[in-house]
């Protein structure tokens, strides 16, 4: 068993899950993978499944009955790694939007350069967005610069969903208590591990849009983390984050 765990949520992704999963086992370095199914028509879950012969040990898969949002697949995710003591735990998308190659510098912030949360940023160094409608490219750069002025994060990708958590960050946080199930989840977990006084790095990457299959994104998920992010606030004004 590695160290390090990798959750990728997963929905109609038979044209990009088994090279995700092979190009993850042949980096240099090993990682294990957790795939959560939410009962793709389309045969993801079979593919999966017949991999898991080649990788017995390395290869896992947590199947739930139909799409029941982003945030509530990484919590279960969350929570199967910290029950099998995984010190590393990853965030990232199916569809090679995320470089595979990218996970040895998350970890590397965090395993040695004292990162709590390593964030995979595309504004880190200015805009590095790949195959992007100009129009997407401004509403995610400038819902990021929104949710750092509400929130005082000083990160430059706030909604970014590419991750690396150390266990003990995981842990702190009450992931049932998390309320935001779309993609404000990924500004929601910043904020809180932020809260906690926890070390937030930003590692610069090359964020390349999906070739194959269809994406999940849309202008009301950006509504989501736009607005929610205000009530998400006034919220933290009222809770008590404990020590560390």
């Amino acid at each position: 068993m590695s160290d390090s765990l990798v959750i990728i949520p997963t929905y109609n992704e038979r044209e990009n899950i088994e090279n995700i999963i092979r190009t993850v086992f042949a980096l240099p370095q090993q990682f294990d993978i957790l795939i959560i199914e939410d009962g793709s028509p389309d045969g993801t879950a079979a593919i999966v499944k017949g991999l898991q012969k080649e990788y017995p040990t390395q290869l896992n898969i947590i199947e739930r009955k139909g799409k029941l949002g982003l945030g509530t697949a990484y919590i279960r995710g969350f929570q199967w790694a910290i029950e099998r003591k995984y010190d590393y735990i990853f965030e990232m998308d199916a569809d090679f939007s995320h470089n595979p190659n990218d996970l040895l510098k998350l970890y590397d912030a965090c395993a040695n350069k004292g990162g709590d949360v390593a964030i995979g940023s595309r504004y880190i160094t200015g805009v590095n967005v790949v195959n992007w409608p100009i129009g997407r490219v401004l509403m995610s750069y400038f819902a990021s610069k929104y949710v750092r002025y509400v929130t005082g994060m000083k990160i430059a990708d706030t909604t970014a969903g590419f991750k690396c958590y150390r266990r003990h960050v995981l842990e702190t946080i009450d992931l049932d208590k998390i309320k935001f199930k779309g993609y404000a989840f990924q500004i929601e977990m910043k904020f809180t591990a932020y809260k906690y006084g926890f070390k937030l790095i930003e590692v610069p990457i090359i964020f390349i849009n999906r070739e194959l299959g269809t994406s999940k994104m849309s202008g009301g998920i950006f509504g989501e983390a736009v607005f929610g992010v205000l009530q998400m606030k006034l919220n933290s004004f009222f809770k008590k984050y404990g020590k560390r």
